[in-house]
């Protein structure tokens, strides 16, 4: 008996000693590894832009942040995005997007919905609850429950926005919106969509990186357009007023949901293919953008390699001129995807080289205070829930 004691505690042992490195050595640097910021000088400011920059209300349309262990209280050496820095940057507003699902192998060009995931080796090897293992749709709640942890805490001044009344809460609480990174979280249930509403959700991307129950992904393998449960979705998320996210939609998909509802959507992170011929692949041609703006949608640019040409602050600068020039200096804002499994040349305590960058290359005091986050805030307040 003293034997089977002693093995057994031998193998505990060892099996705690493996938890301990894959959650605490492993986890860690896959996070560093892959949501790196290139090592550079500070980025040029001027003392007009800085005081311009300090006076404005900034908007992120996407980070993936809740994806990862590290606690966002606490100011970080890897990564993109935690609390301090949201502050250091002057951000009054993120949305927080939940991933749940990511094909290996992951690429803009044809991804197997069927192909090994990623999220669920990593929701394992960080430790979350053993419901979220096997279900998407827990993973979700399991993000936007750890965004309510730091809502709680008073310190953190956190405010998770729900309807308009919480987006005009302008004093010194960032404000945080929940956004699904696809909905595959519904797992082909119509009522998932009111159980991630009473979560906290009020914005939902369609697809991600593969095709799915609601219809095709831009990176997906059949390019088709909505399903009939995505009609029924769609027309759904709009009752409840859900904001639409169509970031990694096929072309055909976004243009079913445009001929399916009456509101307007949105791209949360991304680029034009004409302002980088390179993205093709990653983002939706100009005539979608234009029907897009045309219907009151905003889209966001992102800060990475594959949505825009040149990822440092001048080609960020250069890429939303860019999309104004195509849609409106009202529809375009700022989608940085950080924390996306992205490279950037900014963390988000660095969102004033940008808006440098927006005076140096002609923007006037009017289109800065809109696209670095003013567009979003307004989007917002039109389509949010009245209460």
């Amino acid at each position: 008996m003293k034997k089977v004691i002693k093995i057994s505690f031998f193998f505990l042992t060892i099996l705690l000693i493996v938890i301990f490195v894959i959650n605490k050595i492993i986890a860690p640097g896959q996070d560093a590894k892959m949501n790196k910021v290139i090592p550079h000088e500070n980025f040029a400011v001027s003392n007009v832009s800085e005081k311009l920059h300090n006076s404005l209300f900034i908007a992120d349309l996407h980070s993936d942040t809740l994806l990862w262990s590290r606690n966002p209280e606490k100011r970080w050496k890897r990564g993109h995005v935690d609390l301090p820095r949201l502050r250091e940057g002057g951000v009054n507003l993120q949305v927080f997007s939940a991933v749940t699902k990511s094909p290996r192998g992951l690429n803009f060009d044809a991804n197997s919905a069927g192909a090994p995931d990623d999220i669920s080796l990593l929701v394992k090897a960080q430790l979350w609850p053993r419901r979220t293992w096997n279900s998407i749709f827990e993973r979700a709640i399991y993000q936007a429950q750890r965004l309510k942890k730091l809502e709680s805490n008073p310190r953190n001044n956190l405010l998770i926005v729900k309807n308009k009344a919480d987006i005009e809460n302008t004093d010194t609480k960032i404000l945080a919106l929940l956004l699904t990174e696809g909905s595959h979280p519904l797992e082909g249930k119509i009522e998932n969509i009111k159980n991630l509403y009473n979560a906290g959700y009020r914005a939902m991307g369609l697809q991600h990186f593969f095709d799915n129950e609601l219809g095709g992904s831009l990176h997906g393998k059949s390019q088709s357009g909505l399903t009939n449960f995505g009609r029924e979705a769609v027309l759904e998320m709009e009752r409840m007023n859900i904001m639409i996210d169509v970031a990694h939609s096929s072309k055909n998909t976004v243009e079913d949901v445009l001929n399916t509802i009456e509101g307007p959507i949105f791209i949360s992170h991304g680029g034009t293919t004409s302002g980088c011929k390179k993205t093709v692949n990653r983002n939706l041609p100009d005539k979608i953008l234009k029907e897009i703006s045309n219907r009151g949608g905003i889209l966001g640019i992102g800060y990475f390699d594959g949505a825009i040409c040149d990822i440092t602050p001048k080609g960020i600068a250069k890429e939303i001129i860019h999309a104004i020039s195509i849609m409106d200096e009202n529809s375009v804002a700022l989608g940085s995807d950080f924390d996306g499994t992205v490279t950037t040349s900014i963390d988000t305590s660095e969102l004033s080289a940008i808006t440098y960058q927006l005076l140096e290359q002609g923007l006037s005091e009017t289109q800065i205070r809109k696209v670095m986050g003013e567009n979003v805030r307004d989007f917002f307040l039109r389509n949010l829930p009245e209460s």
